[in-house]
């Protein structure tokens, strides 16, 4: 009996030896312990651009549903015959990757990340949960990341939040916080992070501009008037740069191994009849020399008849968007000028509507790689392209529509809530003649936060691709 005791404590020192000695095997020398912010703000722009422009939420579905883009075969998606488990990227890499990376920064003790850091995250974050609001509308906001299974607050609750968000953010940054790295959009530039803070702010104050017209002016004055100022030409554009393979832009990956989108016969025909320049940009002639002119194809086909267009005789998007290099551009100065005009519009800020939607147009001109002031001059004095007073939201929102090309999300976004261009869904579409209004919410909601998800949609309406959300039920 002494013999066995004293064999099996042997043997529990020896474990116990050999397990302290693989843990320090199992050590890498070269990993850090402790996640560092340079390194997590990297990942996070990375990721967040390749979130942004890949296909799940881009090209396979928001600029399909704009008609931006459409689709020459496997058409499911151009008809709206989607699942729910179409729509899971945007929310799982949201939630589990981005806010969660961008929390650990804003939790960080100083010693770790300056206040420059935390202010950068913040705005991140809440960037992050404009696109989730923007795409499903009500949302885990204020107990995201914080609960197992959290509750959802409705858009209205999160954009409001946001704003209060995006106000602690400006108030986080300045130039004498520190010095930030791992910064690949503005390279640590804390004066253009300010601007952006202030653009969000306008962006959002708009998103409620129907339903709470009074907070929504208020917020408009505060952003246009932060001493910051807002993002105010194009090398302020916030984006993401991306390099060679494998860094590469999603859509040039895309297009290396596969050929089933064109370019919107929509956006081509609006391009067309405005004689707008950047038809050249946006678009690829036809591989087949004698068609001679660029042909969009339509949304909503069979597959059948998407095929049927021809792949030498229809317009792949443009190379500005299919090169490696290919920016990801989230926030405009164009977009900005254009908020900046409707909300002069609307009566929230003193200044001139028209000026500001042409400078807008400009913008958008200027960072497509027209320049050539003649060019500019006669495409803004078009009737067709001309300011219109009496319809503001028709001016803006069409040409809103063309200067986001290639941003889905918010191109989407913006649809909806200016409800121009005039869409019309395609002849095979799925949804009796309605083009989606939402994405549906990942099929894992309802199983793993239930309770949760029934009272989002109690509130907010059934989970369905036409439930109109807050911002856009007019």
């Amino acid at each position: 009996m002494l013999k066995k005791i004293a064999y099996i404590t042997l043997f529990a020192l020896t474990f116990s030896s050999c397990s302290d000695t693989l843990d320090d095997i199992n050590k890498n020398p070269n990993a850090t312990e402790t996640p560092l912010a340079p390194y997590l703000l990297t990942g996070t722009l990375k990721q967040g651009a390749d979130l942004y422009w890949g296909d799940v939420n881009n090209f396979n579905s928001s600029l399909l549903f704009v008609q931006h883009w459409a689709k020459i075969q496997y058409t499911e998606p151009d008809r709206y015959d989607v699942s729910n488990a179409s729509f899971t990227t945007l929310w799982d890499k949201g939630y589990s990757t981005l806010i969660t990376d961008l929390n650990t920064i804003i939790n960080f003790p100083d010693a770790q990340a300056n206040s420059n850091y935390k202010g950068i995250a913040l705005t991140l974050r809440s960037w992050t949960f404009l696109l989730l609001t923007d795409a499903y509308g009500s949302i885990p906001y204020k107990e995201a990341g914080l609960k197992v299974t959290p509750a959802y607050n409705t858009q209205k609750e999160v954009y409001t939040g946001l704003l209060e968000d995006l106000k602690q953010a400006q108030s986080l940054l300045a130039t004498a916080n520190g010095t930030v790295t791992g910064d690949l959009a503005y390279k640590g530039d804390i004066l253009k992070w300010k601007k952006l803070v202030n653009s969000l702010r306008l962006r959002i104050a708009l998103k409620i501009a129907d339903k709470e017209p009074v907070l929504a002016k208020q917020a408009a004055i505060e952003a246009t008037t932060d001493p910051a100022g807002v993002i105010s030409n194009n090398s302020e554009i916030f984006r993401f740069v991306y390099t060679s393979s494998p860094q590469q832009n999603p859509a040039s990956a895309w297009f290396e191994t596969r050929d089933d989108f064109r370019i919107s016969k929509t956006m081509v025909d609006k391009l067309y009849e405005f004689s707008d320049p950047r038809l050249a940009v946006f678009a690829q002639l036809p591989s087949d020399a004698s068609v001679g002119k660029y042909v969009g194809g339509a949304n909503g086909l069979s597959n059948s008849d998407a095929n049927s267009q021809g792949f030498a005789k229809t317009s792949k998007p443009g190379t500005y968007f299919l090169t490696s290099a290919s920016p990801a551009v989230f926030v405009s100065y164009s977009e900005t000028l254009f908020n900046l005009a409707e909300a002069t519009a609307r009566g929230y800020i003193a200044g001139d509507a028209e000026q500001l939607y042409k400078n807008a147009i400009t913008a958008s001109l200027n960072q497509f790689g027209i320049t050539d002031a003649t060019v500019v001059a006669n495409y803004l004095n078009q009737p067709t392209v001309q300011y219109d007073a009496t319809n503001y939201a028709k001016s803006i929102g069409t040409q809103k529509w063309i200067a986001f090309y290639g941003q889905g999300l918010d191109a989407f976004a913006e649809w909806r809530r200016l409800d121009y261009p005039v869409l019309t869904a395609g002849p095979a579409t799925v949804l009796d003649g309605q083009i989606p209004s939402r994405f549906f919410y990942p099929g894992t909601e309802q199983s793993l936060n239930g309770n949760s998800y029934q009272a989002a949609i109690s509130v907010q309406g059934k989970d369905l691709l036409t439930t109109k959300l807050w911002f856009d039920a007019k």
